[in-house]
């Protein structure tokens, strides 16, 4: 965390448990006088490198999850894939014959933070072929009914949830009620 100053000078501080990698504090001054940042306050709540503290101070930089995904499984030996298999970030896959390619969408939804919420018309079965997408950040039915149309929040008067978040099935919620993945969802309307 990089945070400017009137006055002070520049202070650094590391977080209990993490350490610099490949360089020092005065490296890390030397950089920030090199940039011009004579009053800051840079704290390091991870195990950072000089490259990570740049991209920081530049701000133009944004780190995202990342996966690998081990194709041609089939050619290796079991002892091989078990190693892949135990590394974190990877997903041993083999697109020839189609080995894992259900764990490799599971693994794509979990890392992007996505629930699926599907919908329910009223005394049809629920609709699994498109649901609609929310980050795992913002995933309330004022959420859920934005997405599908603005219009429809205000004519919001409860929704019937079926799924992980609910308590029994089918539960009565209102507009702040937090969805979970794979969730149905049905709207009741005021009339």
């Amino acid at each position: 965390m990089l945070k400017r100053r009137e006055k002070g000078g520049i202070a650094i501080s590391i977080a209990p448990g993490n350490d610099l990698v490949d360089c020092d504090i005065e490296t890390v001054t030397d950089v920030l006088k090199e940039y011009r940042m004579l009053n800051v306050a840079l704290r390091i709540n991870c195990n950072a490198t000089i490259d990570e503290i740049i991209d920081v101070i530049e701000g133009n930089r944004k780190y995202v999850p990342c996966l690998y995904v081990m194709n041609k499984i089939d050619q290796i030996t079991i002892e091989e894939l078990d190693i892949i298999s135990d590394t974190p970030h990877n997903v041993p896959v083999c697109a020839h014959h189609e080995w894992n390619l259900d764990g490799l969408a599971d693994k794509i939804w979990e890392y992007m933070g996505l629930f699926r919420i599907y919908t329910k018309p009223k005394g049809q079965i629920p609709d699994y072929t498109a649901p609609v997408i929310l980050p795992s950040d913002r995933c309330t039915i004022a959420d859920f009914c934005l997405r599908i149309h603005r219009s429809l929040l205000p004519q919001l008067k409860a929704a019937l949830v079926w799924g992980s978040s609910a308590k029994h099935t089918p539960q009565r919620c209102g507009k702040t009620h937090e969805l979970m993945d794979e969730d149905v969802v049905q709207i009741i309307k005021k009339y």
